[in-house]
């Protein structure tokens, strides 16, 4: 579903991806680990389309992301890590505009239909008719999820999705993730070791734009934390 080949991405003479390769296939659950700065949220960027890359090639479903942008973005829903917003706007109204971006469920019940279900799937149908700026930040990152949602996407890439969450936010938003991949793909960035161990059963392990690791969690820990490996990986955890 995913299949990414010789990634790289340079800023003038800073290089932030190198040569990075993978390929995750339909209904798995993926975390993308790393240290801030690793290379992660450019990496979503790219599988995006938001920013191209200077070499490499990436497609989702068959579909090339920069050659046939629109075919894959079809196939795509995205959480930022900073979901946006029109704060003067109800959470129903807006997810019908994300509707008219993406242009799925154009006849106005079947739109209605969608939305509805979508809200309830991500537990926001009791504030579907407020203000977005009256909302807490654990609602609004529901939306951000009901907006990611928007027109039944095969792959859901989600950064960094619990950042700033309160301990009881972060298990429902993990629970939704887990639901996501019952019929998804999903990948999820994180930087936090114990998101990628609660939801994802495969880890890829970036560090300084590189990818150091590619494996199952199981496999990858042998029996280990994955926090252990993790710092032996990028070389901050001393002998073995």
């Amino acid at each position: 579903m995913v299949q990414v080949s010789n990634l790289t991405k340079r800023y003038g003479d800073k290089t932030a991806l190198e040569d990075v390769s993978f390929s995750i296939g339909a209904g798995e659950v993926v975390g993308l680990l790393g240290l801030n700065g690793a290379g992660k949220t450019t990496t979503m960027n790219i599988l995006t389309g938001y920013i191209s890359a200077t070499s490499g090639d990436v497609s989702i479903g068959g579909f090339d992301v920069a050659s046939e942008s629109s075919k894959a973005k079809r196939l795509i829903g995205y959480l930022p890590e900073q979901p946006a917003f029109y704060p003067e706007i109800r959470v129903n109204e807006h997810l019908a505009f994300i509707c008219g971006i993406k242009g799925v469920y154009k006849d106005k019940a079947a739109r209605t239909k969608h939305i509805d279900d979508i809200c309830a799937m991500v537990g926001i149908t009791d504030v579907k008719t407020r203000m977005i700026r009256n909302l807490s930040k654990g609602y609004k990152q529901r939306v951000g999820f009901a907006q990611a949602l928007v027109g039944d996407p095969k792959v859901m890439i989600l950064d960094e999705p619990t950042a700033g969450l309160d301990p009881s936010q972060i298990v429902e938003i993990r629970s939704l993730i887990k639901d996501c991949g019952n019929d998804r793909t999903v990948i999820v960035s994180s930087h936090i070791l114990s998101e990628i161990q609660a939801v994802c059963n495969r880890v890829i392990i970036i560090n300084e734009g590189r990818l150091v690791a590619d494996d199952a969690s199981e496999n990858l820990t042998d029996g280990e934390s994955l926090e252990k490996v993790f710092l032996q990986l990028i070389g901050l955890g001393g002998a073995s």
